[in-house]
């Protein structure tokens, strides 16, 4: 076993490829669960942050040991590390306050670059107890998360309402109920009915209210088309 090990650390043509599969594999594990979940950064991205991290390392052995120049072979990696920060900006989105979406997903695309950067270095086992820790970060922890409560108390929701004249009514309902209004805005409707109206709205729902049981009350209310949370 180690001297399997010893060879897979070498620098040769099967290394190589053994070590951009398995970076296409856990990257692509990883995303598995952004692409799930809809997010802007879905399984692809992370199989090519992943393949790319793991390239520019092997090529930055590459020019050392094979073309033998003088240099530090994870000098164009560690480039990786800072660059990788752009693409996760893009997939932050502020969109009310105290609600953040995109840092799960930015963060994971750092650490799948890192796991990259990891197999081509050829150090397969952090690599791959990396990926197992992230999976259960991002998949397993969340559903943790939603049990404690931590996520459920605030809530983004699109209303449609069957009447324009009903706005002011239901936009001073929501104020008056039991929940604490963070942003609310008016906009064209999205089923494209005529004379309905959309109210985008960021809530926090009391402790002992579930989303589903928000979404449930808001939509029986008689001005209310239907009503959805926003991903």
């Amino acid at each position: 076993m180690e001297g399997f090990m010893e060879y897979l650390r070498d620098f040769n043509l099967v290394t190589v490829t053994v070590r951009l599969l398995l970076a296409f594999i856990f990257g692509g594990v990883i995303g598995m669960d952004r692409e799930r979940k809809g997010r802007p950064a879905g399984m692809r991205t992370h199989i090519l942050v992943c393949l790319g991290a793991s390239m520019t390392t092997m090529s930055g052995f590459f020019v050392v040991h094979t073309l033998g120049m003088e240099s530090d072979p994870l000098r164009i990696s560690a480039q990786v590390i800072s660059g990788i920060g752009f693409l996760g900006v893009g997939t932050i989105l502020i969109t009310g306050r105290m609600h953040v979406k995109g840092l799960t997903t930015a963060a994971g695309l750092w650490t799948t670059a890192s796991i990259g950067i990891a197999l081509g270095a050829g150090f397969y086992e952090g690599a791959l107890l990396c990926t197992v820790l992230s999976v259960i970060a991002i998949s397993v922890l969340y559903r943790l998360e939603n049990l404690l409560g931590s996520k459920t108390a605030v809530i983004e929701i699109y209303i449609e309402l069957k009447d324009v004249d009903q706005t002011n009514h239901v936009v001073s309902l929501l104020s008056t109920e039991e929940y604490k209004v963070y942003k609310m805005q008016i906009t064209p409707s999205r089923s494209g009915l005529a004379n309905n109206i959309g109210i985008e709205a960021l809530l926090r729902l009391d402790k002992t209210e579930s989303k589903s049981e928000a979404l449930n009350k808001i939509s029986s209310l008689p001005e209310v088309a239907f009503a959805l949370e926003t991903v």
